[in-house]
């Protein structure tokens, strides 16, 4: 296994030392590898589609103006 080292701000590391029985490498290593899976997961279905990014911008216009619309 190799090592990571991480940054985070003070604030974070000060609330995260009041929970010293959680073994904070491990909840990184598992978040890890859940944005890891939902990245595989878009890689593929992307893979499949046959949307063009000016397709995309364009649903989602419509959708944030429908969405707009409901909400007023």
């Amino acid at each position: 296994m190799v090592t990571l080292t991480l940054a985070v701000p003070a604030e974070l590391k000060t609330k995260m030392d009041a929970f010293p029985e959680i073994n904070w490498s491990a909840v990184a290593r598992q978040a890890f590898n859940e944005k890891i899976a939902d990245l595989e997961l878009l890689k593929e279905f992307k893979a499949d589609s046959t949307m063009t990014e000016a397709d995309a911008i364009r649903l989602g216009k419509e959708l944030k103006q429908k969405l707009a619309a409901r909400y007023r």
